[in-house]
């Protein structure tokens, strides 16, 4: 018996993130927009939700800003094929940021990751 996967199926199991839908696990999570890093460390990359949020007056950027910063780390996410991993961990994840403290998602670096970063 064979199977045939169509464009549209394969879409549903590597659905890329989108920045209204990392917002709206923000918003509804911890009812704020933190801000996030996404940095290389050997053979890991971290994604790390950071304690500085958007709706601080002390927050350094605008929305548009903001938005556009979340922009360019969402899209290395999905090149790496990290979306999936991402989510999950946004759902899930136990704690929040405090002063001082990140919440890090610390993720292999695969081979898509190492072709996107030479």
């Amino acid at each position: 018996m064979r199977i045939k996967f169509t464009f549209e199926h394969l879409e549903k199991f590597m659905r890329p993130l989108e920045i209204d839908e990392i917002i709206y696990y923000l918003d509804n999570r911890w009812g704020r927009k933190y801000d996030f890093r996404l940095f290389k460390r050997k053979d890991y990359l971290y994604f790390q939700m950071m304690w500085k949020y958007l709706e601080q007056e002390s927050f350094p950027i605008s929305e548009a800003q903001y938005k556009e910063s979340l922009a360019e780390k969402i899209e290395i996410l999905n090149r790496g094929g990290y979306s999936d991993l991402v989510r999950e961990w946004l759902r899930t994840v136990n704690s929040k940021p405090r002063l001082g403290r990140a919440v890090s998602l610390q993720l292999k670096i695969n081979e898509k990751m190492k072709e996107f970063l030479i």
